[in-house]
């Protein structure tokens, strides 16, 4: 088995999700799954997971390799609270399960990719804090957070990342745009064999906002 990238999407299906936005999130992944597998270096290391946090946390995807990728149907609960810090708390004990380091036998995966999606702000805010250095610990070569909607705060996004980026809007457009940006990103970062880390994003279509 070659080398891995490992690439983890957190999506908020809290209460405010519910309805046209969360459905406008799952066009948006097919678009992010069509133009990953267009790219040949992407199915060849891509390793995608799909985690949904509300008041639970749920891998709606586990760890699966592109070409062999189903989406699930992500769905909202009527209510529930935005227990992002939990999900961070999952991806980091996940990182450590699956990432294969390397060895003196064997080179182990690329840097992982982190791809966090919320239209509000973190309710388990303690947890949250706790976890923002664990996450930072597993080696991530980029974490991309993206604030969706005029409720969305992004100084929090900000403490986990520099790269945070915002949505005016949540209709399907939107979220699409947004993960083909995101899979230009990891397209190029698993086409950059050699490297040690590819953090150079491509630069944003119109519809997505760089926050500072």
């Amino acid at each position: 088995m070659g080398r891995r990238l490992l690439t983890y999407v957190c999506i908020d299906t809290s209460g405010s999700m519910r309805g046209e936005p969360i459905e406008a999130v799952n066009t948006g992944l097919q678009a992010l799954l069509a133009s990953l597998r267009q790219n040949p270096y992407a199915l060849e290391s891509v390793h995608l997971s799909i985690i949904t946090f509300d008041s639970l946390i749920k891998e709606v995807l586990p760890l699966t390799p592109l070409e062999q990728v189903v989406l699930p149907e992500v769905v909202c609960p009527e209510s529930g609270a935005t227990f992002l810090g939990g999900a961070l708390e999952y991806v980091a004990q996940a990182v450590s399960s699956n990432r294969q380091l390397t060895t003196s036998e064997k080179k182990g995966d690329w840097q992982p990719i982190l791809i966090v999606l919320t239209d509000g702000k973190p309710t388990d805010l303690l947890v949250y804090s706790e976890a923002i250095p664990k996450v930072q610990a597993c080696g991530f070569s980029n974490i991309v957070a993206c604030a969706a909607g005029p409720k969305a705060d992004a100084s929090f996004l900000q403490r986990l990342t520099p790269i945070v980026v915002s949505l005016d809007t949540m209709d399907a457009n939107a979220f699409a745009k947004f993960f083909q940006w995101v899979s230009a990103a990891v397209g190029s970062h698993s086409t950059s064999v050699g490297a040690v880390s590819s953090s150079d994003l491509p630069p944003p279509p119109p519809e997505i906002n760089i926050v500072f």
